[in-house]
């Protein structure tokens, strides 16, 4: 059966680093009928993280590995999401970025893959659903 998410920068960085939830993140990706979303928000700030612990040319083939995702679709940060972000990072407890990702996933009523800890509150408060990655 298809699935359907939104994945943050956190995600994305585990996949390319290797690091706890690479494998969930890999099988997400991998399985083409899946409906996997992604704010462009969120890819910017994974090229600047892989840019300045990697280099530019590791962030241009992070770049490049994102949109070649056939399942993977970037969303652009239209004025409604950008306001739909500034609500959720009104709520407090997030970076502006991790907002973007909250705010997406709300849109599209789908749950967020994610390990960063920054969005337990929101799914505390019901905000948002979140697959934690790395946790048993």
């Amino acid at each position: 059966m298809p699935d359907r998410c939104v994945l943050d920068s956190y995600a994305l960085l585990a996949l390319f680093t290797d690091e706890r939830g690479a494998d969930r993140v890999a099988a997400i990706l991998g399985d083409t009928h899946n409906a996997v979303h992604i704010s462009a928000i969120n890819v910017g700030e994974v090229y600047y993280i892989v840019r300045r612990r990697r280099g530019r040319d590791a962030a241009r083939q992070a770049e490049t590995t994102i949109f070649r995702q056939p399942n993977l679709e970037v969303a652009p940060a239209t004025w409604d999401r950008i306001r739909a972000a500034a609500e959720v990072k009104s709520e407090g407890g997030v970076s502006f970025a991790d907002a973007f990702a909250a705010a997406l996933a709300q849109e599209l009523s789908v749950r967020l893959v994610t390990g960063d800890p920054e969005f337990a509150d929101l799914e505390r408060r019901g905000t948002i659903q979140v697959e934690w990655l790395g946790r048993r």
